[in-house]
């Protein structure tokens, strides 16, 4: 595990199963053949070097009798498996009331299809383990938990016109990620905007970006590129960022426009 706090869930989980089972009396393998994965599969979540799936834990706490136990810890495992930097993004995000981000390469993490991230984590260089892609990709979508929350936040996005039209995974994959940037579009609490090519003027040619406000009205910023993900917390710079991210709004197509011109380009896809 790439940190500290998965590799502490996985080992407690990895635990309880292994105490679990000996106190039924069960060899690892006996389990395995009675849950249907192998004695490797076991003994990899005991000595907690696999995750184990959401499948795996009901059915040992079935057999064994845990009584719900090894169950409950699915929600815990389940983040477990997503990279870190994910995590600690996705908090930051449920502490925020307002969520802004600007991009300019691909169509932003929370708004993508589960295919359209797929396509992404597979063209990575060096390449992912299928392993890998699954979990990246259930990660982002597990992020988008953020659009349902309550207090609902103000979410808002610009994306880059060249991103509408870049067939990330195909074409086909391509009209289904602009037909969901138009059903999410139309939330009360979300904005698209889009940044035409043809803008002369533009405040965001330095790269993608985020700004998260949260509760307590501190400002933060977010990047991510190639290696690296960082938050930016120091004020003045939090500060830059946010006056770039409203220029570039200003600069962008309305939202009302920005939903027409998504329109425009699914309509030459089809």
């Amino acid at each position: 595990m790439e940190d500290e706090e998965a590799a502490a869930v996985l080992r407690t989980v990895g635990r309880q199963i292994k105490m679990w089972r000996e106190a039924a009396g069960l060899k690892q393998a006996e389990l395995g053949a009675a849950i249907g994965y192998g004695e490797e599969m076991v003994s990899s979540v005991e000595r907690a070097r696999r995750v184990p799936k959401s499948d795996f834990l009901d059915k040992a706490d079935e057999v064994l009798g845990a009584g719900g136990k090894l169950s409950a810890m699915k929600e815990d495992v389940q983040k477990a498996r997503y990279p870190k930097k994910v995590r600690d993004l996705a908090r930051l995000e449920e502490e925020a009331v307002e969520l802004g981000a600007y991009d300019n390469h691909q169509i932003n993490g929370l708004l993508q299809t589960p295919e359209y991230a797929q396509a992404l984590y597979a063209m990575r260089r060096p390449a992912f383990t299928e392993d890998e892609i699954e979990r990246h990709v259930a990660a982002r979508m597990a992020r988008k938990a953020v659009f349902d929350r309550a207090p609902r936040a103000l979410i808002t996005f610009v994306q880059e016109e060249t991103t509408l039209r870049r067939p990330i995974g195909g074409r086909m994959v391509l009209r289904q990620q602009l037909e969901h940037l138009l059903e999410v579009g139309k939330l009360r609490h979300v904005s698209i905007q889009v940044m035409p090519t043809d803008r002369e003027d533009h405040a965001g040619m330095a790269g993608p970006f985020g700004v998260l406000k949260l509760q307590e009205g501190k400002t933060l910023g977010h990047f991510e590129a190639h290696l690296h993900n960082r938050v930016i917390s120091d004020p003045r710079d939090a500060q830059v960022l946010d006056m770039r991210y409203g220029m570039i709004r200003a600069q962008a197509l309305s939202p009302r426009e920005s939903l027409a011109f998504i329109e425009k380009v699914l309509g030459e896809e089809t």
